[in-house]
C-alpha cells in the first residue's frame, strides 16, 4: 500500500491532493499545525474512501517541531504502523503580512515556514523513502523575478539564506511581505534542484520535482491582507484582469489533482529535476528563474542551510549521503 506524507494537506490545494489520492486508496499522514481540523480531515477521508489516515503536528517554522514530527514519522514506521513511506509532499507554506516575526530558533517566519522547516523535514526522513519515493515541493511562480508573477508580489532577492534568516532583525530594513514570500519559494526551488543533484550522484531512485500551482486566492494566500483587498481577489474580474497581465493562474481542484499525480503517477517516475507548473487546466514542464540553475548559489544555499537548522557546524565539511 502507498503511503504518503503531505504537510498542509488539511486545506486549499493540499486538501484537494489528499482527497484525489484517498480516493486512489492512498494511505496518507496529515502533517501541520491545525490538529482539529487535519483530525475533521481525516475522519472525512476515511469515511468518504476507507483508506488509513495519520495525523502529525507540526509547525514547520519551529525547527523543535519539525524533528518531533519527524520522530513520531520515524516511530511510526518502526513499529509498522505505517508500512512505508512512498512520497513526502511538501506543501504547507504562507505569506505572513503585517509587523515581521521570527521563529523559536530567530529565523524570519516566512523563511523558517516555507523553506527551512521543509528542508529538515526532508533530510531527517530520506532514509526512511522507499527505493523510488519522491520528494514534491509546492513552489510559486512568484519566485522568479522576470515573471508577471514575481513582479506583481515582489520581485525575489539574492538567495542568501544567512541574508533571509535574519531579514528584518534588531532593527535593519525587512523586506517586504512579498518579497520574502517570493525568496523563500526561490531557495526552494533551488534546493529541489540540488537535491537531485546529489540523488543522482548517490546513485539513489528517490525523485525530488518542484511545483507551481498557480495564483489561486481561494486558497487563503491573501489572508493577512485587508479584507476588501481579499474580496476583490477571488472575484472572476480580478482573475480576467490576471490572467491578461500574463499571470499564472489555476483553481483549486486542478492544483490539486496536479500535485497528487506528480506525488504518484508513472508518467513523473523520470521527472525529477523538474519543474511543473498548472496554468489553466494544463500541467507543463516549463523553466524555472535563471538564478535557480546557478551550481555555485544551490551549493552555498544548501550548506549555508544545513547549518542554520543544525545538521552542519560551520567550516565543516559537508558529509557524502
Amino acid at each position: 500500500m502507498t503511503t504518503i506524507l503531505i504537510t498542509g494537506g488539511h486545506s486549499g490545494i493540499g486538501l484537494a491532493a489528499s482527497r484525489k489520492l484517498a480516493a486512489q486508496k492512498v494511505d496518507l499522514v496529515l502533517a501541520g499545525r491545525s490538529p482539529d481540523r487535519m483530525r475533521e480531515v481525516a475522519d472525512e477521508l476515511r469515511s468518504s474512501y476507507g483508506t488509513s489516515v495519520r495525523t502529525v503536528a507540526l509547525e514547520l517554522s519551529s525547527l523543535e517541531s519539525v524533528r518531533a514530527a519527524a520522530a513520531t514519522i520515524e516511530s511510526m514506521l518502526a513499529s509498522g504502523e505505517l508500512t512505508s513511506l512512498d512520497a513526502i509532499v511538501c506543501n504547507a507554506g504562507g505569506r505572513f503580512d503585517g509587523a515581521i516575526s521570527f521563529s523559536p530558533e530567530g529565523y524570519e517566519t516566512t523563511f523558517a515556514t516555507n523553506y527551512l522547516g521543509h528542508f529538515l523535514l526532508v533530510e531527517q526522513l530520506l532514509p526512511k523513502l522507499s527505493r523510488n519515493g519522491r520528494v514534491v515541493y509546492t513552489a510559486s511562480g512568484t519566485h522568479d523575478p522576470d515573471s508577471m508573477d514575481g513582479k506583481m508580489v515582489g520581485a525575489a532577492v539574492e538567495p542568501d539564506a544567512f541574508a533571509l534568516a535574519e531579514v528584518g532583525k534588531n532593527g535593519d530594513a525587512a523586506l517586504s511581505a512579498g518579497k520574502r514570500y517570493s525568496s523563500s519559494k526561490l531557495c526552494a526551488v533551488m534546493y529541489v534542484y540540488e537535491l537531485d543533484r546529489r540523488l543522482r550522484k548517490a546513485g539513489s531512485a528517490v525523485s525530488a520535482i518542484a511545483f507551481d500551482p498557480g495564483s489561486i486566492p481561494e486558497t487563503g494566500f491573501l489572508r493577512g491582507m485587508p479584507a476588501p483587498m481579499r474580496r476583490l481577489s477571488t472575484t472572476s474580474a480580478m482573475k480576467w484582469v490576471s490572467q491578461r497581465l500574463g499571470v499564472t493562474t489555476s483553481d483549486v481542484a486542478f492544483s490539486g489533482a496536479s500535485l497528487a499525480a506528480l506525488a504518484t503517477e508513472n508518467g513523473y517516475v523520470d521527472a525529477s529535476g523538474t519543474y511543473f507548473q498548472a496554468h489553466e487546466g494544463t500541467l507543463t514542464a516549463v523553466r524555472s528563474a535563471k538564478v535557480s540553475y546557478d551550481l555555485r548559489r544551490a551549493a552555498k544555499l544548501w550548506e549555508d542551510t544545513e547549518e542554520l537548522v543544525g545538521l552542519r557546524i560551520r567550516g565543516e565539511a559537508t558529509q557524502p549521503r
